[in-house]
């Protein structure tokens, strides 16, 4: 005995029983109910109609064997050496107190904007002396750069 599989709900169709749909483009069809051939019809998904087989095996419904969950492996924790320190260094700077660590970084900032000030002054002092060796001959910005001079042109 030959049994047929509904297109639509998954279901066999015995021999004797449902209908048959040709569509257009010459494919058939086989559903064992009108109920079936009419949900089909309206275009409805068969994996969100829960009578189906589609949505039993999509939603895991009926599956007899209980597969026991595999289990994940818990993520363990490393220390590692960053590049330019190495895992002493880390943990010697983990364990310094909060009130040491924020006099060594306003003691950092100080210094840092020490240098910033003394940097700038020097900028400063040497835009003056270029100024004051620059007023005897005015040169633009561009033959600063060392542009090539403007092409005058002459008419033949």
């Amino acid at each position: 005995m030959r049994t047929e599989i509904d297109s639509f709900s998954g279901n066999r169709i015995y021999p004797g029983r449902g209908s048959l749909y040709v569509r257009g483009d010459s494919k058939v069809f086989r559903f064992v109910s009108s109920k079936s051939a009419s949900l089909f019809l309206q275009r409805k998904n068969p994996r969100k109609i829960s009578w189906t087989v589609l949505y039993r095996r999509m939603h895991k419904k009926g599956v007899t064997e209980e597969v026991s969950k595999k289990r994940s492996r818990r993520t363990v924790k490393h220390q590692r050496a960053i590049v330019g320190a190495s895992l002493e260094v880390i943990k010697e700077k983990r364990s310094i107190r909060p009130e040491a660590r924020k006099a060594a970084r306003t003691e950092s900032i100080a210094l840092a904007k020490e240098k910033k000030k003394a940097a700038e002054a020097k900028k400063k002092a040497e835009k003056a002396k270029v100024k004051a060796a620059g007023t005897a001959g005015k040169v633009s910005k561009q033959q600063m750069k060392g542009s090539a001079p403007k092409v005058v042109p002459r008419s033949h």
